[in-house]
């Protein structure tokens, strides 16, 4: 049936078999007919790669002796190869003047020598840009609510497109597999559609979906969702946004006001792991437009962390999720990899780095 706004509402019995169809579509079952559970550290794939040890290898050659042309070339080779893996130039940039530090206190010698020191560099350089200004331990941190009798709260924000609503649906079936309760607050009430679209996911999901309905303050939304998790004991409370173009002043000063009036335990920025600068771009700005259009003689309150969609369909083009923890200081959440509520991710530092090294 069609769930749009404005389309006639179907009978109970088609809704019925409309969500029974996208349980199937979104929970994944094994061969037996069991429900497969998230395993956000296990990667079913190779997880992507970027080849940057290889492609060293294959620039400097055989074992022979390295000389200042060697030296002079590698910088910005090495720089247009990162950017060719998504890496932000900005970032690129970065890892190279590490890299060419390292390069200048190095003995001229061998390939294996100097691609050793280079690996090396680069390595530490990714590692500390990824090394996140702040753990975010969602678990422990719903935990620490709900001993003091309150709801916990996250907001998801993003541009149009990015996939917030599915990963809204898999936040909360990854919680719910933690035996906690989610109230879903449907807080985008400009895009028509969208409504329904939550509550889909919530008959597929058995989870309560707050709703006010459109053109109304999702402000006012997220407060009242807040207020029903607490009445009726819900443990968290994942508020959906509406997406937006961060040039928008107008729906982002509602964001900011939706932050600023409900303060959220956590605030994750949805993006897709697919963009190269554009995407850094729209983080850079999403968050200054949230510090900006914070009310006067307030606390500014920024993204908290990501959530990166589409991780499985970016082939060795792992750069943008180094750019992005560039960007924002803030670590990568989870990442999504495929369709199913169970494809959700835990991307650890090391995983990053030896993917775009290996």
């Amino acid at each position: 049936p069609d769930v749009d706004k404005g389309s006639e509402k179907p009978s109970e019995a088609d809704m019925d078999k409309f969500i029974e169809s996208q349980r199937k579509t979104y929970i994944r079952r094994d061969n037996a007919g069991v429900v497969a559970k998230i395993d956000e550290k296990k990667w079913n794939t190779p997880a992507p790669r970027g080849a940057i040890t290889s492609w060293l290898r294959s620039h400097f050659g055989t074992a022979r002796e390295l000389d200042d042309e060697d030296f002079a070339s590698v910088i910005p080779r090495l720089r247009e190869k990162l950017i060719t893996k998504n890496v932000a130039v900005e970032v690129a940039d970065d890892v190279c003047k590490s890299v060419e530090k390292t390069m200048s206190s190095t003995k001229l010698g061998t390939f294996d020598s100097l691609q050793g020191a280079v690996e090396k560099s680069m390595i530490e350089a990714l590692r500390r840009i990824l090394r996140p200004k702040r753990e975010i331990n969602i678990l422990r941190e719903v935990a620490a609510s709900k001993a003091k009798n309150r709801p916990y709260s996250i907001v998801l924000c993003g541009v149009n497109g990015v996939g917030k609503s599915t990963s809204l649906a898999k936040l909360t079936y990854w919680l719910q597999q933690s035996n906690y309760s989610v109230l879903i607050a449907a807080g985008d009430t400009f895009r028509g559609g969208a409504v329904e679209q939550l509550e889909v996911h919530g008959r597929c999901l058995n989870t309560p979906v707050f709703q006010m309905g459109y053109a109304v303050d999702p402000s006012a939304v997220a407060k009242g969702a807040i207020a029903q998790a607490t009445k009726t004991n819900a443990d968290v409370v994942i508020i959906d946004t509406a997406g937006r173009m961060q040039d928008h002043e107008s729906r982002m000063r509602a964001l900011a006001k939706l932050i600023h009036d409900n303060q959220p335990g956590l605030v994750l920025f949805v993006g897709e792991a697919i963009v190269g600068n554009n995407g850094i771009d729209q983080l850079r700005k999403f968050n200054q437009c949230l510090h900006d259009f914070t009310p006067m003689n307030c606390p500014t309150r920024g993204i908290d962390g990501l959530i990166l969609t589409k991780f499985d369909t970016i082939d060795d083009k792992v750069g943008a999720a180094v750019s992005m923890v560039y960007e924002l200081g803030q670590p990568i959440v989870f990442v999504g990899v495929g369709q199913t509520y169970q494809d959700l991710k835990v991307i650890e530092e090391d995983v990053v780095v030896s993917a775009l090294m290996a």
